[in-house]
């Protein structure tokens, strides 16, 4: 059931971007975040809708990162990609253009702020479904993967950069017109500091208790597959009277559905975790 829901919330999430797209975005002429807003820039100068640029941009990345990133990862986020790209295809094609929010020009860091809050919610939930809104998302998973202790939408947020540069050039006409890029920054400020809320903050991490028969094999996957390392401590079931082993790990936020998927596959295993604000450490040394 909880799976169902977790699809369920991905399909949600899509429907809703391609409105925040739809009504606050492509009428104000300002490029949003990442290769979404590079298919948005397209539109703008040659009318090649944003669906088709999108179908285009993230089945590759979908496809690159079931191989280099993670399988479900991979699955959810081209799940997003197509009914956002169908969703949007059908606001488009339909007469509902009375919904469209057109600051003509005046005050559009309304829509900028509205398209950037509702968005953040839908980067948020997407990640903590496993999944992605697709584009820049899926590289900046692929650079977390390859390096754990880089923040995920710091990442995301250094990427959009770029694409706030470009669009000093595309929306401008005799003279460079900055205005579109303070409106991308903004957006891509505001949607990662929503999305990174919640996630729950930006450096908190999540500590793991694992009592089990399994801890040598548990203790390898998690350093194999997550790059972390764990403490054993030996302890004694006062109810079984046996002796067990506790692995105590810590792990950041976007590995959370990586480590329960580990417990997942081993028995006489019970594990809680905990919220951990901060941590300290020269991990760089102790990797050395």
């Amino acid at each position: 059931m909880n799976k169902i829901w977790g699809y369920a919330q991905i399909i949600l999430s899509a429907i809703l971007l391609a409105f925040v797209y739809y009504i606050f975005i492509i009428e104000n002429n300002f490029a949003p975040a990442g290769l979404n807003g590079i298919a948005t820039m397209i539109q703008y100068k040659t009318g090649f809708s944003i669906s088709y640029m999108s179908l285009l941009i993230n089945i590759p990345l979908s496809v690159f990162a079931y191989f280099l990133v993670h399988k479900e990862f991979a699955v959810k986020t081209l799940l997003f990609s197509v009914v956002y790209s169908f969703s949007f295809l059908f606001l488009q094609n339909s007469n509902l253009s009375f919904i469209q929010y057109n600051a003509l020009g005046h005050d559009t860091i309304y829509p900028v702020i509205l398209s950037g809050v509702i968005s953040g919610v839908v980067y948020g939930v997407c990640f903590r479904n496993n999944a992605s809104t697709g584009g820049t998302d899926v590289i900046s998973r692929f650079v977390n993967k390859k390096s754990p202790n880089a923040n995920f939408f710091i990442v995301t947020f250094s990427l959009n950069t770029i694409v706030a540069i470009i669009s000093l050039f595309v929306y401008s006409e005799n003279t460079l017109n900055y205005k579109p890029v303070a409106l991308c920054i903004a957006y891509c400020f505001i949607s990662s500091f929503v999305g990174n809320y919640i996630l729950k903050g930006t450096k908190t991490a999540y500590k793991f208790t694992v009592i089990t028969t399994h801890a040598k094999e548990i203790s390898e996957e998690i350093k194999t597959t997550l790059r972390h390392s764990s403490t054993k401590l030996q302890a004694h079931g006062t109810y079984s009277d046996t002796e067990k082993d506790v692995l105590l790990c810590v792990v950041n936020k976007h590995q959370l559905n990586d480590f329960k998927n580990i417990l997942d596959k081993y028995d006489n295993t019970f594990s809680f975790y905990e919220l951990v604000n901060e941590t300290y450490g020269n991990f760089k040394l102790i990797k050395k």
